[in-house]
């Protein structure tokens, strides 16, 4: 219990430390205008207020990520909370705030343009790719997940084609209507509801006093899964998610000023990060040991632990409406999925999206698509999801370190933890059946040898382009604020 109480208490301590120490370092300019008014169109660009960013971007980053992954990460024991608590404050909270910020600065650009721009052209191409590759498989699952779990809820009421068939009629809205018509209007709810049953839970566990087991660097896994790298892809979202790298530009669009990003980038993974270690203590403590925990998910996957702690925390009617946010989570990453694809795309072809035909012209072909994959199996190419999501994250931070070296700043709060992930991903590809199927040794040391000359092309690149005096932020001069 108090790894748990000590965790959460250094994770709110590090948004009000380190997080201010991230923003000194940045150099926020609160008299630079956002985007939100330079490029206001009132569809993708228009200026909203702190909080409603705020729950926006909570729902944007959350999905079942915050609960799927520290459930499944809990098989390893008490460990996965030092990473939860450190990745969240020095890595994920770092990655969001940072590409948010520079995203600001940048007219709101998403991931590929800030790849393209600040590790080169073809990095652009590539990243645009992953990016759209990783947002439909997103964007997929998360609209068969809550049908599922809504056709169970309802005990077949409703035919799962039919559930099926309105969420992606939600989707579709939600995709090229405003975002402060449907997004912005029914998050704020949405994300009360997320922290409120985290919160309810988390207070019940403390209050009943369950077993959550006290810190140990022993890895308790069941099938002794090794820790490194498989718990720092296990643990994404709660910790470190590149998933957030394509939904924090949606945000960058509608911040009013600089001043807010702490609170709305770092500031909202630092929640997740509270969410995450409630799930994570929630799985650790409630099924008899880890065998138990084990034996639950291979039966139900972690649906079925967030269904039973929810009951077991909460009674039937607080755990019914646990469950339900539990339904909302991935609808409410979803349909930003989409969102975030379509706005991707505008930008890499430069297509105006001012009017709704042309969103339109983006947004159905992607739907199509993501309707043909949930006719088809396609779960080999869904194992290779977490590697994917890792790696955007690594490529986040290696944008965030070379704005911060070309600036002249203290590029090391990106730089440490980009080499650590680069290491992680690098190693878990090269081992894994569905990578290279390497021995685990071997991989360690390929990982290092590649991580090291990724290291070097970056410092040698970050020299070069702060010689060249590459431009760091959109120039804005002379335009006449209306804010």
């Amino acid at each position: 219990m108090f790894t748990f109480i000590g965790g959460i208490i250094l994770l709110i301590v590090g948004y009000f430390t380190y997080g201010k120490f991230v923003e000194k370092v940045f150099g926020v300019k609160e008299e630079r205008t956002t985007p939100a008014y330079t490029h206001q169109d009132n569809i993708d660009y228009l200026p909203m207020n702190t909080k409603k960013n705020s729950l926006i971007q909570l729902l944007n980053i959350a999905g079942v990520g915050p609960i799927f992954g520290p459930i499944m990460g809990a098989l390893y024991g008490p460990v996965a909370f030092i990473w939860i608590v450190a990745g969240c404050i020095f890595a994920g909270a770092v990655h969001d705030y940072l590409t948010g910020m520079i995203s600001i600065r940048n007219r709101g650009a998403h991931l590929p343009e800030l790849a393209g721009k600040f590790l080169g052209k073809f990095m652009k191409h590539v990243v645009n790719a992953f990016a759209i590759l990783l947002l439909l498989l997103v964007g997929t699952v998360f609209v068969t997940s809550p049908a599922t779990l809504l056709q169970s809820l309802m005990n077949g009421w409703l035919s799962l084609g039919i559930i099926l068939g309105a969420i992606f009629v939600y989707y579709i809205l939600a995709t090229i209507l405003p975002i402060d018509k449907i997004i912005g209007r029914f998050y704020p709810i949405f994300g009360a509801l997320l922290l409120i049953s985290a919160v309810g839970v988390g207070v019940k566990l403390i209050i009943s006093g369950a077993p959550i087991p006290e810190l140990t660097l022993k890895n308790m896994h069941p099938d002794h899964a090794p820790i490194f790298p498989l718990l720092f892809l296990t643990i994404s979202c709660g910790a470190l998610s590149g998933f957030h790298a394509t939904q924090t530009p949606i945000i960058s669009r509608t911040t009013e000023r600089e001043g807010q990003g702490r609170k709305i980038f770092y500031g909202m993974m630092i929640a997740e990060g509270v969410i995450a270690m409630i799930w994570a203590a929630a799985a650790m403590s409630l099924f008899h040991g880890y065998h138990g925990l084990s034996e639950i998910l291979a039966e139900g996957g972690p649906a079925a632990i967030v269904s039973k702690a929810s009951t077991m925390m909460l009674g039937s009617i607080g755990g019914t409406l646990a469950i339900l946010g539990v339904i909302i989570l991935p609808i409410t990453s979803g349909d930003t999925a989409f969102r975030s694809a379509r706005m991707i795309i505008a930008d890499y072809f430069n297509y105006s999206q001012k009017k709704i035909v042309s969103r339109l012209w983006i947004a159905l072909p992607m739907f199509a698509i993501s309707f043909a994959l949930t006719k088809i199996d396609f779960t080999l190419l869904w194992r290779y999801f977490s590697w994917a999501n890792q790696s955007t994250a690594v490529i986040a931070l290696w944008v965030g370190a070379m704005y911060l070296f070309i600036a002249k700043k203290n590029y090391w709060i990106a730089i440490v933890p980009g080499i650590f992930m680069t290491m992680a991903t690098t190693t878990y590809i090269l081992n894994a059946a569905i990578g290279f199927g390497l021995p685990l040794n071997v991989s360690y040391i390929g990982a290092a040898i590649i991580t090291a000359a990724i290291t070097a092309l970056f410092f040698r690149a970050a020299i070069k382009a702060r010689s060249q005096a590459l431009p760091l932020e959109e120039d804005i001069t002379g335009w006449n604020s209306v804010a």
